[in-house]
């Protein structure tokens, strides 16, 4: 079936983004600009928790694997976006499109994941303080990141194996900058009862049992401090969850925002799409730096031993 959509099918044309002509070079700079300082900050980040052994800790383990992911999202869809922009070539092959969609799909699923993985982290630590470092042991978070990563694959391979299976006919125009699974769907020619339903139950769990586990860990944290409010409760809860707070905040919000608020569908899909893949992993490295201490400080202690270095 796959020789046989290839042979019908063998290219696809991403249209981009709505932009007129007149204005592809100012987007290209912004959004080059805006790739290169998502690959530099989330890098920069990785390496700090990597240097410094004071962020050896559970948390910043889950922000190096979010970090990562981060990274890989833009990566898919972003490097060849601009050099359609920059070559006016809008033809990606069968074969790329699919991988394309399949690497999209796993990094997309695992940043739900470890979302959610460090808001039960945020949890354990603002809720039961005492029993932190035996509860969240070294062993449970590999355990937890892997399963994660094997979730987002086995998730991805069976949207991925699915496609495969439709046919391809005559329209082959993706209304996109990348290939996405329901663009993907309305240009088959098959039957995608399949597939929708697979979207609608399994795909739909990847995305709101993460977003329950996150809103059930911050009610819960909420429920514990209103119990006894202090001021030196809430600042601490705070320190210790404002950075993924915010995150969470950006990634759901945005989504639900554009979603609820934009009254076209093809501006709602493109919209959200540069969101996630362009705009939140850009602000990621931004907010986890600025609102927290501990990077802040292994930043210091870097640019301290660069100057050192460099004045040796």
């Amino acid at each position: 079936m796959m020789k046989d959509n290839q042979s019908s099918v063998s290219e696809f044309l991403l249209l981009g983004l709505p932009i007129r002509i007149g204005q592809q070079s100012v987007f290209f700079a912004l959004f080059l600009g805006m790739y290169l300082t998502t690959v530099l900050g989330n890098l920069l980040i990785i390496l700090l928790i990597k240097l410094d052994s004071r962020l050896h800790t559970p948390m910043y383990f889950f922000l190096s694997h979010l970090a990562f992911s981060d990274i890989s999202m833009s990566s898919v869809t972003v490097p060849k976006m601009l050099m359609n922009m920059h070559t006016q070539q809008q033809c990606i092959p069968y074969v790329g499109c699919i991988s394309q969609l399949y690497f999209f799909l796993v990094f997309g699923g695992l940043d739900n994941l470890l979302l959610a993985i460090m808001a039960y982290d945020r949890y354990v630590a603002i809720c039961h303080p005492l029993h932190y470092t035996t509860i969240v042991k070294k062993e449970l978070c590999v355990l937890l990141v892997a399963g994660s990563w094997i979730i987002s694959c086995g998730n991805a391979l069976l949207h991925t194996v699915l496609i495969v299976q439709l046919s391809f006919c005559a329209n082959n125009v993706i209304t996109h900058f990348f290939c996405e699974l329901s663009v993907l769907l309305k240009l088959s020619c098959s039957d995608i009862s399949l597939n929708e339903l697979v979207i609608f139950t399994e795909g739909g769990m990847l995305l709101f049992l993460p977003l329950a586990i996150v809103l059930g860990s911050y009610i819960r944290i909420g429920t514990i401090i209103l119990k006894a409010p202090s001021t030196k409760r809430l600042l601490k809860a705070f320190s210790t969850c404002g950075s993924h707070l915010l995150v969470v905040s950006l990634y759901f919000g945005t989504l639900a925002g554009v979603y609820f608020l934009s009254s076209s569908w093809d501006s709602k899909d493109i919209t959200a799409a540069v969101m996630y893949t362009v705009v939140t992993p850009m602000l990621n490295p931004f907010i986890y730096s600025l609102r927290n201490r501990g990077i802040k400080q292994a930043l210091e202690c870097l640019s301290t031993g660069l100057k050192n270095l460099i004045c040796q």
